[in-house]
């Protein structure tokens, strides 16, 4: 068994690339009194369909979303290409320091300050991982997968994958994270 996040696939096909190195969670619907919390180190992505539109995202990335949904496995499945490593993990509260976030990640100004707004007492958690692809793995979608979670337990264990950046690429952004964040 391992963990597994879910997240937009339009965000995992990002973190793929190596155009995203950080995750702003604040938590599902489902989890508004704990808030966002990491519950593992190494996790799948799990990527999600819904709740995902181009307003969300800034204009260079629109193809990201153009791909996850012309790559959406057939109905009843999900397909797994990804695990990630928790590198660095912050609460922030600032949205200047959002804002220098920026670089990090695919989302548009405009929907960083929605979900700023949103439980505003709650602060954001920025998560820097290390991104690895994995051989595709097909999954049956079971109902308890559903819903607005964060996480979910998947009956696969993946041992290895390739690193998205090489150890200087990624050293270098944690580095400026690290600058940002402390």
């Amino acid at each position: 068994m391992m963990k597994a996040l879910k997240e937009w696939a339009t965000v995992v096909t990002a973190l793929e690339n190596g155009d995203q190195t950080v995750l702003l969670r604040k938590g599902g619907i489902l989890e508004t009194s704990s808030g966002f919390k990491v519950e593992d180190k190494k996790f799948l992505l799990f990527p999600t369909y819904e709740h995902q539109d181009n307003t969300s995202l800034k204009s260079q990335f629109y193809r990201y979303f153009a791909d996850a949904r012309e790559q959406k496995p057939q109905e009843g499945f999900n397909r797994i290409t990804s695990y990630a490593e928790v590198v660095a993990e912050r609460d922030i509260s600032s949205m200047q320091k959002i804002e220098e976030l920026s670089d990090f990640h695919i989302w548009s100004d405009s929907y960083m300050v929605e979900r700023m707004n949103w439980m505003p007492q709650k602060p954001m958690t920025a998560i820097f991982l290390k991104t690895y692809k994995i051989s595709p793995i097909e999954i049956p979608l079971l109902p308890e997968y559903h819903g607005c979670k964060s996480w979910i337990e998947l009956n696969v264990n993946v041992q290895s994958g390739s690193a998205v950046l090489s150890e200087a690429e990624l050293q270098e952004k944690l580095s400026k994270f690290r600058s940002i964040t402390n």
